[in-house]
């Protein structure tokens, strides 16, 4: 008995130790201000993120950091002496183990005082900024309107001990095709008077975000009518001391922006051939001029034309792998002379278009260079390291895209890219050990929002997402931006708009194309068409119009919830993107009915069609004026005009955002008056069919994993090369007729094949190849839909059937799939 007392007492002692040591220590009040002890030396990069860190927690409490007092010690390893780490270590910094990690980070409290320390600069100011998130700050303060909610105080767990090194060495944004938001924003807005230009106010907002976000990395923006940033005063400065690693886009050497900076009346042609003296003149200025920059280079070799285009000079693929080649060795000995050692230097090259052809005609790229692969414009990476490039000393990285401007279209409005499609082929590439660079390319990023977040937190931490964990990741970012009743509240709907956008992006719904021959189409453009999606099952036009109403009205109710100050962030990144996507939905398919309502044969039944046609056509009228209306909204009233020139709902005055192709137009009144939508609703009917989703397996063979918010199912199945699913269907009817099966469209990225076969009732297998030319209307039609359909006719008696999905190659990821007893039946989605 003495022996169970004496143990209960002890215990009695530990938990009371422990709820001790677990109390919450107040570093800072508005009466007991916190503020910064620098232990060492610190990077430019360190005061910048103490300011911000001041700025954001005065927005939370009323008071900034003191400047008297030394609340948070503050040191930067790689400026310390021996004396610092030895102190360090005694308070129990993980030293040794920072100094291994990429711009590593900790953030700890240790003997009653918080400790931020860092790998470098960088990772210094990452844990200082940490302090702002367990404050309540988002990364999107400013970008998103967040305003952070007030406290008395700010309290940290008194245990509290976080060290974190970067997943990727290098993670950053590419701005680009930023001709319709963020530059007439800028010149416009945030910094009127600086005609096409994106100015050093504008970019320093864009540097904080990245280091909010744990990035280091800038690709500036390059386009035509852009202003180059290096002709930006003060830009590459302001660069260095935000810690931000700057860089050039794929088709610009050795940090020169082609477009703005190479004058062909006065250097001649673009061409290493006929011109090479003063191309590598040209090269050289920019090498000398940021030798020794304190925020780092990154430097892309190779060549390409001036903007874009394939290198002049040179004829034959031979030619130009030949050319190629002595751009890279001579582009080595430039930098040796003129920065430093290339092995010391971040350089990087992107087989990217027909540069990917010569480099595997045996272009010969030096190890210590970073081969840095694309997808294929539209989220689907076309190439990854092989097993031998793995080994390379300059590692692999990801042009990555969340917007672009080309062929098939467009999709410059909203971000829509699914989050499930993002983790599985980012995860894919760190797996591949694509782990030094990674880029994402964005036309603004304020739209971005949170496919940017995602990506740049996969970059810093790979295992901070789950496959299965997406959806969750997600639905915390809605309640740290909006609050957790609004965010709950929300999850679902928002989750739904990933399902709709993917289903067909807002930009596709045309069913038009870009870049086609301007013989044929004005401009290049293909005209607004009907779409695919038909009557079938039940209505599946109108069932795609209801459920963007559903979720348009869960949005709309939930801003209710919302506390004070939130409404302007509310409103750019739930309200717009869903109304105005589901306005612009209804604007393309009712306006299609009505062009669709059929005249019949006589004048009999004449009215009932005048009647659908102007219904049809006012539901269409009303839902465009809807968009202009939002659009307006956001430009010219949100946050008091804040994002003015910021938001165009039809960038490149694309076919896809012009007034409805309607059989008559209405008036205003007669738009108002019969614009008034039955309220039926349109259940599925499968008319005979019966359909899977990828993850509805009822066996599996070898590697798989369901990623969630990916495909039009919203959970398809990634499946390793030799791995298989098998689905077991029971039919109440024998069905002569074809099963279809839907893909995601994904690439070979190991430069093979894409096959996977199938079987039905463990019969010879049936083998599909999914790997389309590029730029073949194969593709194009993958894209804009978000699949990959094939088919296979089958005889089946009624009763139970097997049907078994193996992949025969890498990259393979089920979505779909769908016996049908009609072959020929005309339809667009799975009913489910």
């Amino acid at each position: 008995m003495k022996t169970f007392t004496r143990l209960l007492l002890l215990c009695v002692m530990l938990s009371l130790a422990g709820g001790m040591a677990a109390k919450d220590l107040v570093w800072h009040s508005a009466q007991a201000q916190a503020g910064t002890g620098y232990l060492t030396p610190a990077d430019p990069v360190v005061r910048s993120a103490a300011e911000m860190l001041s700025s954001d927690i005065k927005a939370v409490t009323g008071a900034g950091l003191s400047p008297t007092a030394s609340t948070i010690r503050v040191a930067q390893l790689d400026k310390a002496d021996s004396r610092t780490v030895r102190e360090l270590k005694k308070k129990g910094v993980p030293v040794d183990r920072l100094r291994g990690l990429a711009d590593g980070m900790h953030l700890g409290v240790h003997g009653g005082k918080i400790y931020a320390v860092g790998a470098n600069g960088r990772g210094t100011a990452y844990a200082l900024l940490e302090l702002s998130r367990l404050a309540g700050v988002s990364p999107w303060i400013w970008w998103g309107d967040i305003v952070p909610e007030r406290r008395s105080s700010l309290t940290i767990d008194s245990r509290f001990d976080k060290t974190h090194g970067a997943s990727v060495e290098y993670r950053g944004v590419f701005i680009n095709d930023e001709d319709w938001s963020l530059r007439p924003w800028a010149e416009n807005t945030h910094e009127p008077g600086r005609k096409g230009e994106i100015g050093p106010a504008t970019y320093r907002r864009i540097f904080e975000l990245i280091l909010r976000l744990r990035g280091n990395a800038i690709w500036p923006a390059m386009h035509p009518g852009t202003r180059a940033f290096f002709k930006t005063a003060g830009a590459k400065a302001l660069a260095d001391s935000l810690g931000i690693v700057t860089g050039s886009s794929h088709c610009e050497p050795l940090l020169r922006n082609n477009v703005g900076e190479w004058d062909e009346a006065t250097q001649g042609r673009f061409n290493y051939r006929t011109n090479r003296a003063e191309v590598k003149h040209y090269w050289a200025e920019r090498l000398r001029q940021v030798s020794g920059s304190e925020g780092g280079n990154m430097f892309t070799i190779g060549m390409r034309g001036i903007h874009d285009g394939s290198m002049e000079g040179y004829r034959t693929m031979e030619e130009k792998a030949e050319g190629l080649q002595q751009v890279i060795d001579d582009q080595q000995k430039m930098i040796a002379e003129l920065v430093g050692k290339p092995e010391d230097q971040m350089q990087v090259f992107v087989p990217y278009k027909e540069v990917l052809e010569l480099y595997e005609r045996g272009v010969r790229v030096p190890p210590c260079v970073t081969l840095m692969w694309c997808d294929d414009n539209y989220g689907y990476i076309t190439r990854l390291s092989n097993p031998d490039e793995q080994k390379r000393p300059g590692g692999g990285g990801v042009y990555y895209h969340l917007s672009y401007w080309g062929r098939p279209h467009d999709y410059l409005w909203l971000t829509t890219t699914q989050p499930g499609l993002i983790y599985n082929e980012m995860r894919e590439a760190y797996d591949h050990n694509v782990r030094k660079l990674w880029i994402a390319n964005v036309h603004d990023p304020k739209v971005a929002g949170y496919d940017l977040e995602l990506f740049m937190d996969m970059a810093w931490d790979i295992d901070a997402v789950k496959p299965d964990g997406i959806s969750a990741h997600y639905g915390a970012w809605l309640s740290r931006q909006f609050g957790p009743e609004t965010g709950a509240e929300i999850h679902p709907a928002m989750t739904e708009f990933y399902r709709l956008t993917a289903q067909r992006k807002p930009e596709f719904m045309g069913w038009s194309q870009t870049e086609l021959d301007k013989r044929l189409y004005l401009r290049g453009l293909s005209p607004v068409t009907n779409t695919d999606f038909t009557d079938r099952f039940g209505g599946e036009a109108d069932r795609y119009m209801e459920r963007w109403d559903s979720i348009g009205a869960i949005v709309s109710r939930a801003k209710a919830s919302l506390r004070p100050g939130l409404a302007d962030a509310y409103f750019a990144a739930v309200e717009y993107p869903v109304l105005a996507a589901g306005a612009h939905a209804r604007k393309m398919l009712c306006a299609q009915k009505a062009r669709e309502t059929p005249s019949g044969g006589s004048t009999a039944g004449l009215a009932t069609r005048d009647s659908l046609v102007n219904l049809y056509s006012a539901l269409s009228q009303k839902a465009y004026q809807e968009v202009r209306r939002l659009t307006a909204w956001y430009n010219d009233s949100m946050a008091a005009g804040k994002w003015r020139r910021s938001m165009d709902m039809r960038p490149r005055d694309l076919p896809f955002g012009s007034p409805p192709l309607l059989p008559v137009m209405l008036t205003d009144a007669e738009t108002e008056r019969l614009g008034v939508r039955s309220g039926e609703r349109h259940p599925v009917d499968r008319e005979g069919a019966i359909v899977l989703n990828a993850s509805d397996f009822t066996a599996s063979e070898g590697r798989h994993r369901a990623v969630d918010m990916l495909g039009h199912s919203m959970k398809a199945v990634a499946l390793g090369k030799g791995s298989s699913l098998t689905y077991t269907i029971s039919l109440a009817n024998p069905v002569d007729g074809v099963l279809r099966i839907a893909m995601i469209p994904t690439q070979p990225n190991d430069g093979g094949d894409l096959r996977y076969s199938v079987s039905i009732d463990g019969g010879d297998p049936v083998v599909f190849s999914l790997k389309e030319p590029f730029r073949s209307e194969g593709w194009k039609q993958n894209v804009l839909r978000g699949q990959a359909l094939r088919s296979v006719a089958v005889k089946l008696d009624r009763g139970a059937h097997t049907v078994t999905v193996t992949a025969l190659d890498p990259h393979i990821v089920a979505d779909q799939l769908m016996i049908d007893p009609d072959p020929s039946r005309r339809f667009y989605l799975f009913p489910l």
